[in-house]
């Protein structure tokens, strides 16, 4: 078994939630709909292998509006045109921020995401996506448990 650096440090895991209140209220005050926030949370996490997170963010994305069709085909958002431009620039930002180092199609991507969301919603999703992408590196690393729940 693991060690739960969140409840080890529990100084630091404090202050990343307090972090992430702040991020989150950066990214509502900024022009981010809980939708578009929820489709980083869940991208990045499925690209990280953060079971964990897809497990709370997944069910959180469901309770924000996005469809169980757009979680199901999340991984290949770019072949579908399901997602509307926003989202695709969303998800743009995720997948740039998760995967580093940058290539030029992420930067080329990271653009056109600047250029749809404008600025103050753009450096919103980066902090969604670097904050998603700590909480999954704490999980990943403590070895968070997912447990089986009995579906509504």
């Amino acid at each position: 078994m693991r060690l739960f650096i969140d409840k080890a440090v529990p100084e630091a895991w404090k202050s990343a939630e307090a972090h992430s209140v702040a991020v989150s209220a950066a990214a509502e005050k900024h022009g981010l709909s809980r939708t578009e926030v929820e489709l980083i949370d869940v991208r990045a996490s499925q690209i990280n292998g953060c079971a964990y997170c897809l497990d709370m963010h997944s069910r959180q994305a469901r309770e924000a509006g996005v469809t169980q069709q757009m979680l199901d085909l999340l991984p290949a958002w770019r072949e579908t045109e399901i997602f509307d431009e926003r989202m695709c620039a969303v998800l743009a930002v995720a997948e740039a921020a998760t995967r580093m180092p940058l290539s030029e199609e992420a930067r080329a991507d990271l653009s056109g995401a600047r250029q749809v969301l404008g600025d103050e919603a753009f450096a919103a999703a980066e902090w969604v996506a670097v904050t998603i992408n700590m909480f999954n590196r704490v999980s990943i690393l403590s070895g968070h448990p997912v447990r089986p729940r009995r579906e509504q």
